[in-house]
């Protein structure tokens, strides 16, 4: 690879780094970002497990709105409409 091409690949990573979410900048340089890998481990202490579903995005804009007047997490929301409809 010659230099100018080895210059464009690490103006292009760098740029990269600049743009992804959590990276420092003026605006967000005091929010602190828990990485995925954080995250996950976290889920798991909590005994968390993904549970991806296809649903009808009527269902789901109602799911969110309830979440949203409820002011509660949509995986909560969700968590506490499951566990209402299997104990019915």
């Amino acid at each position: 690879m010659k230099k100018t091409g080895m210059a464009k690949s690490d103006a292009k990573k760098l740029m990269g780094q600049m743009s992804a979410p959590g990276a420092a900048g003026f605006g967000n340089a005091d929010t602190a970002v828990v990485d995925r890998r954080e995250q996950r481990k976290r889920d798991q202490a909590l005994g968390l497990v993904p549970f991806a579903v296809k649903l009808n995005g009527d269902l789901v804009q109602q799911i969110q709105a309830l979440a949203k007047e409820r002011g509660t997490d949509l995986n909560e929301t969700v968590a506490e409409l499951l566990a209402k409809g299997l104990a019915a």
